[in-house]
């Protein structure tokens, strides 16, 4: 179970296949989701994601424990970038791995509903004309998925 805030880009099929080897064959299913920096239609340039050091690992470190509670996962991963980030590169990963399917997708998707609304980082637009945008806010769809979860 790890979680990395990180610049550099992530190797999505390399974290698949180093939980499939550290679990050899003990998992019936790995589930992932892997979230993109959209260019919106043209229009964004970067994403700029600014969190504090060391509180934003230890928050996600939590809520991913509070996973592992919930569900019987054998493995799990978090990466989330930080700094600037382009269309098309990846912006977070999450992996589950458990005997199940089910469990693997619910994991997944209470760990990226935490991460979308809750998870201590600020995200800025960086727009294609050159100027700097506004900072983002969760939406209320994202709000309401999580919402379930409570």
């Amino acid at each position: 179970m790890t979680v990395s805030i990180q610049s550099e880009p992530f190797d999505t099929a390399a974290e698949i296949a180093r939980i499939e080897a550290e679990l050899a064959g003990r998992a019936g299913a790995v589930v992932t989701f892997s979230g993109l920096c959209r260019d919106e239609a043209g229009r964004l340039a970067a994403l700029e994601l600014e969190h504090y050091p060391g509180m934003a690992e230890a928050e996600i470190a939590r809520v991913v424990e509070e996973a592992r509670a919930r569900w019987p996962v054998q493995a799990l991963r978090v990466i989330h970038r930080h700094g600037l980030v382009r269309p098309g590169e990846g912006i977070v990963l999450v992996v589950t791995a458990s005997p199940h399917r089910k469990a693997a997708f619910a994991a997944a998707d209470f760990l990226m509903d935490y991460l979308k609304t809750r998870a201590p980082f600020w995200k800025r637009e960086h727009l294609a004309d050159g100027t700097t945008g506004g900072w983002v806010a969760a939406t209320e769809a994202d709000a309401a998925a999580a919402q379930a979860w409570v």
